[in-house]
């Protein structure tokens, strides 16, 4: 039976391979892919017809806080539901200038 290190090590060796064996086979599909674009002579409209998608966050990125609590320095943005500190309060006095 195997030692607690020894199994450790092995997994790490395997976890190597697993990463190696996954590149080689993007490598491969990304070929087959060109292969069949160019085949075919197909365009980026005819393989993503939609158009591509934003990828990472949302589109509109972060928002910028619009208020701010003095006591403890916390920050909302003005969306979503209103944090307790502010909650039935004016507003106006938090307001980040």
């Amino acid at each position: 039976m195997a030692t607690y290190k020894e199994l450790l090590q092995q997994q790490q060796a395997l976890a190597v391979e697993v990463e190696q064996a996954r590149k080689r086979e993007i490598a491969d599909a990304v070929t087959q892919v060109r292969n069949l674009i160019s085949e075919f002579g197909l365009s980026e409209r005819d393989v993503f017809p939609n158009g591509r998608k934003a990828s990472g966050p949302r589109a509109g990125g972060k928002v910028a806080p619009k208020y701010r609590d003095p006591s403890t320095g916390q920050t909302w943005t003005g969306r979503g539901k209103a944090p307790k500190w502010i909650d039935g309060k004016d507003r106006n006095k938090f307001l980040i200038g």
